[in-house]
Protein backbone atom coordinates (compact mmCIF):
# COMPACT_ATOMS: atom_id res chain seq x y z
CA UNK A 1 0.00 0.00 0.00
CA UNK A 2 1.12 3.42 -0.64
CA UNK A 3 2.00 5.19 2.16
CA UNK A 4 -0.34 8.25 2.05
CA UNK A 5 1.72 10.79 3.75
CA UNK A 6 4.31 10.37 0.95
CA UNK A 7 1.78 10.35 -1.83
CA UNK A 8 2.00 14.18 -1.79
CA UNK A 9 5.39 14.89 -2.23
CA UNK A 10 6.17 11.96 -4.05
CA UNK A 11 3.47 13.34 -6.79
CA UNK A 12 4.77 16.81 -6.24
CA UNK A 13 8.44 15.34 -6.96
CA UNK A 14 6.82 14.07 -10.36
CA UNK A 15 5.05 17.20 -11.18
CA UNK A 16 7.67 19.24 -10.86
CA UNK A 17 10.21 17.03 -13.05
CA UNK A 18 8.34 18.52 -16.22
CA UNK A 19 8.85 21.92 -15.42
CA UNK A 20 11.53 22.74 -17.51
CA UNK A 21 10.30 21.50 -20.65
CA UNK A 22 7.22 22.74 -19.45
CA UNK A 23 8.97 26.38 -20.01
CA UNK A 24 11.04 25.85 -22.78
CA UNK A 25 7.94 25.39 -24.93
CA UNK A 26 5.72 28.27 -23.22
CA UNK A 27 9.03 30.25 -24.06
CA UNK A 28 8.80 29.26 -27.96
CA UNK A 29 4.99 30.38 -27.98
CA UNK A 30 5.50 33.29 -25.79
CA UNK A 31 8.90 34.34 -26.88
CA UNK A 32 9.13 35.58 -23.35
CA UNK A 33 11.05 33.86 -20.16
CA UNK A 34 8.48 35.92 -17.41
CA UNK A 35 5.86 34.85 -19.50
CA UNK A 36 6.46 31.40 -20.15
CA UNK A 37 7.54 31.23 -16.06
CA UNK A 38 3.65 32.79 -15.36
CA UNK A 39 1.55 30.07 -17.43
CA UNK A 40 3.91 27.26 -16.50
CA UNK A 41 3.33 28.37 -12.70
CA UNK A 42 -0.08 28.84 -13.58
CA UNK A 43 -0.48 25.07 -15.44
CA UNK A 44 1.12 23.88 -11.94
CA UNK A 45 -1.67 26.02 -9.60
CA UNK A 46 -4.52 24.24 -12.17
CA UNK A 47 -3.08 20.70 -11.54
CA UNK A 48 -2.97 21.12 -7.68
CA UNK A 49 -6.36 22.63 -7.58
CA UNK A 50 -7.61 19.13 -9.35
CA UNK A 51 -9.59 17.31 -7.10
CA UNK A 52 -7.82 13.93 -5.91
CA UNK A 53 -10.04 11.29 -7.97
CA UNK A 54 -9.17 13.65 -10.80
CA UNK A 55 -5.57 13.95 -10.30
CA UNK A 56 -5.15 10.36 -10.07
CA UNK A 57 -7.53 9.55 -13.28
CA UNK A 58 -4.67 11.70 -14.97
CA UNK A 59 -2.54 9.03 -16.74
CA UNK A 60 0.40 11.52 -17.69
CA UNK A 61 1.00 14.28 -15.92
CA UNK A 62 3.60 15.49 -17.93
CA UNK A 63 1.02 15.37 -21.18
CA UNK A 64 -1.71 16.61 -19.43
CA UNK A 65 0.78 19.87 -18.11
CA UNK A 66 1.43 20.39 -21.55
CA UNK A 67 -1.48 20.63 -23.10
CA UNK A 68 -2.78 22.92 -19.87
CA UNK A 69 0.60 25.21 -20.60
CA UNK A 70 -0.54 25.28 -24.19
CA UNK A 71 -4.19 26.73 -23.51
CA UNK A 72 -2.72 28.88 -21.35
CA UNK A 73 -0.21 30.15 -24.13
CA UNK A 74 -2.87 30.48 -26.40
CA UNK A 75 -4.79 32.41 -23.84
CA UNK A 76 -1.75 34.79 -23.65
CA UNK A 77 -0.71 35.13 -27.24
CA UNK A 78 -4.30 36.60 -27.95
CA UNK A 79 -4.13 39.49 -25.19
CA UNK A 80 -0.38 39.96 -25.83
CA UNK A 81 -1.38 41.11 -29.56
CA UNK A 82 -3.68 43.48 -27.83
CA UNK A 83 -0.71 44.70 -25.77
CA UNK A 84 1.79 44.93 -28.14
CA UNK A 85 -0.50 47.42 -30.04
CA UNK A 86 0.27 49.67 -26.94
CA UNK A 87 3.74 49.01 -26.46
CA UNK A 88 6.58 51.79 -26.44
CA UNK A 89 8.45 51.40 -29.79
CA UNK A 90 9.19 48.41 -31.34
CA UNK A 91 8.70 44.94 -29.82
CA UNK A 92 11.51 41.83 -29.97
CA UNK A 93 11.93 38.61 -28.11
CA UNK A 94 13.90 38.21 -24.92
CA UNK A 95 17.16 37.00 -25.74
CA UNK A 96 18.24 34.21 -23.55
CA UNK A 97 22.10 33.31 -22.62
CA UNK A 98 23.76 30.19 -23.59
CA UNK A 99 26.30 28.04 -21.56
CA UNK A 100 28.82 30.01 -19.42
CA UNK A 101 27.08 33.37 -20.63
CA UNK A 102 24.19 32.81 -17.83
CA UNK A 103 25.37 34.45 -14.41
CA UNK A 104 23.82 31.22 -12.73
CA UNK A 105 23.22 27.83 -13.51
CA UNK A 106 19.54 27.21 -13.97
CA UNK A 107 18.40 23.73 -15.49
CA UNK A 108 14.89 25.77 -16.41
CA UNK A 109 16.91 28.43 -18.63
CA UNK A 110 19.40 25.48 -19.45
CA UNK A 111 15.90 23.64 -21.03
CA UNK A 112 14.85 26.65 -22.85
CA UNK A 113 18.52 26.85 -24.20
CA UNK A 114 18.63 23.05 -24.97
CA UNK A 115 17.48 23.42 -29.20
CA UNK A 116 18.87 26.76 -29.50
CA UNK A 117 16.10 29.14 -30.60
CA UNK A 118 16.95 32.35 -32.68
CA UNK A 119 15.52 35.84 -32.20
CA UNK A 120 14.88 35.27 -36.09
CA UNK A 121 12.96 32.12 -35.29
CA UNK A 122 11.39 33.86 -32.65
CA UNK A 123 10.68 37.13 -35.20
CA UNK A 124 9.03 34.89 -37.40
CA UNK A 125 6.90 32.93 -35.11
CA UNK A 126 5.26 36.27 -33.99
CA UNK A 127 3.98 36.46 -37.38
CA UNK A 128 1.61 33.10 -37.14
CA UNK A 129 -1.50 32.96 -35.55
CA UNK A 130 -1.81 32.47 -32.26
CA UNK A 131 -3.55 29.00 -32.83
CA UNK A 132 -0.70 28.39 -35.80
CA UNK A 133 2.11 29.04 -33.16
CA UNK A 134 0.53 26.69 -30.61
CA UNK A 135 0.16 24.00 -32.94
CA UNK A 136 3.69 24.45 -34.63
CA UNK A 137 5.86 24.51 -31.04
CA UNK A 138 3.64 21.73 -30.24
CA UNK A 139 4.11 19.12 -32.78
CA UNK A 140 7.21 19.95 -34.89
CA UNK A 141 9.40 21.16 -31.31
CA UNK A 142 7.62 19.03 -28.38
CA UNK A 143 5.91 16.13 -30.72
CA UNK A 144 2.69 16.52 -29.12
CA UNK A 145 0.19 14.26 -31.24
CA UNK A 146 -2.48 16.29 -33.11
CA UNK A 147 -5.24 14.95 -31.32
CA UNK A 148 -3.85 16.21 -27.84
CA UNK A 149 -2.88 19.40 -29.48
CA UNK A 150 -6.58 19.52 -30.57
CA UNK A 151 -7.67 19.09 -27.13
CA UNK A 152 -5.47 22.74 -26.58
CA UNK A 153 -7.04 24.19 -29.66
CA UNK A 154 -10.47 23.12 -29.71
CA UNK A 155 -10.41 21.77 -33.04
CA UNK A 156 -10.13 18.22 -35.02
CA UNK A 157 -6.83 16.97 -35.40
CA UNK A 158 -6.90 17.42 -39.06
CA UNK A 159 -7.70 21.25 -38.67
CA UNK A 160 -4.42 21.31 -36.24
CA UNK A 161 -2.02 19.06 -38.42
CA UNK A 162 -3.06 21.97 -41.25
CA UNK A 163 -2.29 24.55 -38.80
CA UNK A 164 1.05 23.33 -38.13
CA UNK A 165 1.84 22.45 -42.11
CA UNK A 166 0.72 26.21 -42.57
CA UNK A 167 2.84 27.34 -39.67
CA UNK A 168 5.72 25.47 -41.13
CA UNK A 169 5.74 27.10 -44.85
CA UNK A 170 4.87 30.22 -43.58
CA UNK A 171 8.14 30.01 -41.10
CA UNK A 172 10.44 28.42 -44.03
CA UNK A 173 9.77 31.43 -46.46
CA UNK A 174 10.24 34.12 -43.66
CA UNK A 175 13.29 32.32 -42.00
CA UNK A 176 15.14 32.12 -45.53
CA UNK A 177 18.57 30.29 -45.79
CA UNK A 178 20.50 29.44 -42.71
CA UNK A 179 23.72 30.11 -41.75
CA UNK A 180 26.13 27.87 -40.36
CA UNK A 181 26.91 28.61 -36.87
CA UNK A 182 30.79 29.07 -37.18
CA UNK A 183 30.34 31.05 -39.94
CA UNK A 184 27.40 33.54 -38.47
CA UNK A 185 30.20 34.13 -35.66
CA UNK A 186 32.65 34.66 -37.90
CA UNK A 187 30.66 37.53 -39.71
CA UNK A 188 29.95 38.64 -35.79
CA UNK A 189 33.40 38.79 -34.94
CA UNK A 190 34.04 41.25 -38.17
CA UNK A 191 31.39 43.39 -37.26
CA UNK A 192 32.80 43.78 -33.63
CA UNK A 193 36.12 44.66 -35.37
CA UNK A 194 35.10 47.11 -37.52
CA UNK A 195 32.71 48.73 -34.74
CA UNK A 196 36.02 49.11 -32.20
CA UNK A 197 37.88 51.03 -35.44
CA UNK A 198 34.29 53.69 -34.92
CA UNK A 199 34.90 53.99 -38.59
CA UNK A 200 31.96 54.84 -40.95
CA UNK A 201 33.03 53.04 -44.05
CA UNK A 202 34.54 50.06 -41.90
CA UNK A 203 31.26 49.29 -40.18
CA UNK A 204 29.26 49.83 -43.72
CA UNK A 205 31.33 47.70 -45.04
CA UNK A 206 30.58 44.89 -42.77
CA UNK A 207 26.75 45.47 -43.34
CA UNK A 208 24.45 44.38 -45.79
CA UNK A 209 23.09 47.29 -47.78
CA UNK A 210 19.78 46.29 -46.24
CA UNK A 211 20.10 45.93 -43.18
CA UNK A 212 17.50 46.52 -40.13
CA UNK A 213 18.56 47.64 -36.65
CA UNK A 214 15.54 47.15 -34.28
CA UNK A 215 16.11 48.16 -30.35
CA UNK A 216 13.66 47.38 -27.67
CA UNK A 217 13.40 49.25 -24.68
CA UNK A 218 10.18 48.79 -23.96
CA UNK A 219 9.29 52.48 -22.98
CA UNK A 220 11.59 51.97 -20.08
CA UNK A 221 14.82 53.01 -21.26
CA UNK A 222 16.25 54.91 -24.42
CA UNK A 223 15.56 53.19 -27.86
CA UNK A 224 14.93 54.10 -31.38
CA UNK A 225 11.05 53.98 -31.63
CA UNK A 226 11.21 52.55 -35.44
CA UNK A 227 13.70 50.28 -36.32
CA UNK A 228 16.93 51.53 -38.78
CA UNK A 229 17.21 50.58 -42.25
CA UNK A 230 20.18 50.90 -44.62
CA UNK A 231 24.15 50.14 -43.80
CA UNK A 232 25.14 53.34 -43.77
CA UNK A 233 21.81 54.70 -41.29
CA UNK A 234 22.25 51.66 -39.19
CA UNK A 235 26.62 52.12 -38.97
CA UNK A 236 25.62 56.21 -38.20
CA UNK A 237 23.27 55.12 -35.69
CA UNK A 238 25.84 52.60 -33.65
CA UNK A 239 28.87 55.27 -33.95
CA UNK A 240 26.53 57.35 -32.37
CA UNK A 241 25.22 55.05 -29.56
CA UNK A 242 28.73 54.49 -28.65
CA UNK A 243 29.81 58.08 -28.73
CA UNK A 244 26.69 58.55 -26.11
CA UNK A 245 27.86 55.83 -23.98
CA UNK A 246 32.16 55.94 -23.91
CA UNK A 247 32.58 53.82 -20.66
CA UNK A 248 30.26 51.14 -21.97
CA UNK A 249 31.97 47.74 -22.26
CA UNK A 250 31.64 45.57 -24.81
CA UNK A 251 31.84 41.76 -24.06
CA UNK A 252 31.47 38.57 -26.38
CA UNK A 253 28.29 36.26 -25.83
CA UNK A 254 26.80 33.48 -27.20
CA UNK A 255 22.73 33.72 -27.56
CA UNK A 256 20.37 31.37 -28.81
CA UNK A 257 21.55 33.33 -32.46
CA UNK A 258 25.26 32.50 -31.99
CA UNK A 259 27.90 35.28 -31.14
CA UNK A 260 26.24 38.30 -29.75
CA UNK A 261 27.60 41.40 -27.65
CA UNK A 262 26.31 42.62 -23.94
CA UNK A 263 27.14 46.08 -23.23
CA UNK A 264 27.32 47.01 -20.04
CA UNK A 265 27.58 49.77 -18.19
CA UNK A 266 28.56 50.27 -14.59
CA UNK A 267 28.93 46.34 -14.36
CA UNK A 268 25.44 45.81 -15.41
CA UNK A 269 24.49 44.29 -18.86
CA UNK A 270 22.42 47.64 -20.34
CA UNK A 271 21.74 45.55 -23.52
CA UNK A 272 21.97 42.43 -25.32
CA UNK A 273 22.85 42.74 -29.51
CA UNK A 274 22.17 39.55 -31.41
CA UNK A 275 22.58 39.08 -35.18
CA UNK A 276 21.82 37.30 -38.16
CA UNK A 277 23.56 37.41 -41.34
CA UNK A 278 23.95 36.22 -44.79
CA UNK A 279 27.43 34.47 -44.52
CA UNK A 280 28.76 37.43 -45.60
CA UNK A 281 27.58 40.48 -43.80
CA UNK A 282 25.31 41.06 -40.69
CA UNK A 283 21.72 41.60 -42.35
CA UNK A 284 19.57 42.23 -38.95
CA UNK A 285 20.36 44.07 -35.75
CA UNK A 286 18.50 42.97 -32.72
CA UNK A 287 19.45 45.39 -29.37
CA UNK A 288 17.55 44.38 -26.41
CA UNK A 289 17.44 47.28 -23.58
CA UNK A 290 14.15 46.67 -21.88
CA UNK A 291 15.71 45.45 -18.43
CA UNK A 292 12.76 43.85 -18.14
CA UNK A 293 13.96 41.13 -20.69
CA UNK A 294 17.71 41.14 -19.21
CA UNK A 295 16.97 39.12 -16.26
CA UNK A 296 18.66 36.35 -17.48
CA UNK A 297 21.58 38.25 -18.32
CA UNK A 298 21.54 39.87 -14.94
Amino acid sequence: MRDAAATPARDSADVDAHRSVLIAAAYRMLGSLADAEEAVQEAFVRWVRLAPDARASVVSPGAWLMRTTGRICLDVLGSARRRREHYVGEWLPEPVPLGSSAATPDPERAAVQAESVSTALLIVLETLTPAERVAFVLHDVFDVPFDEIGEVLGRSSAACRQLAASARRHAGRRAGASVARRRHDEVVAAFAAASATGRLDALVGVLAPGVVLVSDGGGVVSAARRPVRGADHVARFLIGLAGKEPAARYEPVETGDGAGIAIRLGGEVAAVVTFATDADRVTDVWIMRNPEKLRSWT
